[in-house]
């Protein structure tokens, strides 16, 4: 099966920065017609200007993906644009401290709010869409081996590895994990493929403030991975690549996990249990 997404027309979001970025840069130059949307515009028109071709393959929409009007006038600028929608990354990611014990807090909302609604919103319209593409070229339903679309959600491995004060994060990865699982049964039937990539270790915008500002934080990192680095943002964009393709034509409701081997460490020195 073929690796290629030439000719195909992605919706990346969170890609004004970090592994969005990445993949939309990515994309591009494997041969795909990308729409980069994040709230960021001049991060947004900076990036598209630097891409070969950006007139013919790039495309940037800036608004806030939490509104539902936003949503709609992204899939329809897409459309307007390339005039379909083959591909959707959910890219879009907030990682923002939590206090587990602050009953005041509406970080939890927050996170859910940005991290998994308007990544099933989107999905959900996008999903909408590739349907009525299907059915206007003959394509819909059947036992095809091809795809009439792909979504993928970007997670973390704060899903299975939480700590305290990322709770709220942990929570969102986990049900944006479940939400990838569950959309890939509700749509399997009709050949739209719904998978994720759980990221750990790898250089996303977050991680590098994070480490702007905390100087052992890298080498900290680096020594609770096996492979011993911090993955580049590159690395996933190729995993994001292989899930959009044809290469995984059988594989749905997957979560693959990019992170140097980082979730399969037992922090506890001692061997016991």
């Amino acid at each position: 099966m073929s690796y290629s997404i030439a000719g195909k027309t992605a919706i990346i979001t969170g890609a004004a920065n970090g592994v969005g970025l990445a993949i939309a840069h990515h994309f591009v130059a494997q041969g795909a017609r990308v729409v980069l949307a994040d709230r960021d515009e001049v991060k947004l028109k900076a990036e598209v200007a630097k891409m070969s071709g950006s007139d013919e393959h790039a495309i940037f929409f800036a608004g806030d993906l939490r509104e539902r009007l936003t949503l709609a006038n992204l899939l329809s600028a897409t459309v307007d644009a390339f005039d379909k929608v083959d591909i959707l990354v959910n890219a879009t990611r907030q990682c923002a401290p939590s206090d587990p014990l602050d009953d005041q807090s509406d970080a939890v909302e927050q996170s859910l709010q940005q991290n998994l609604l308007a990544s099933l919103k989107l999905s959900q319209l996008v999903a909408k869409r590739m349907l009525a593409q299907a059915e206007g070229d003959g394509a819909a339903g059947g036992n095809g081996r091809n795809a009439i679309g792909s979504i993928i959600n970007l997670s973390s491995i704060a899903a299975r590895r939480s700590q305290p004060e990322l709770m709220a994060y942990s929570i969102a990865s986990a049900a944006l994990d479940q939400m990838t699982r569950a959309m890939a049964v509700a749509l399997a039937g009709q050949r739209i493929r719904v998978n994720g990539v759980a990221l750990g270790s790898v250089m996303s915008a977050n991680l590098k403030e994070k480490i702007s500002c905390n100087e052992d934080y890298r080498d900290r990192i680096v020594q609770q991975t096996p492979m011993r680095r911090i993955g580049a943002a590159s690395e996933a964009a190729e995993a994001v690549q292989f899930l959009a393709s044809d290469a995984a034509a059988f594989m749905t409701g997957q979560i693959i996990t990019i992170d140097g081997g980082r979730t399969l460490m037992d922090p506890v020195s001692v061997p016991a249990h």
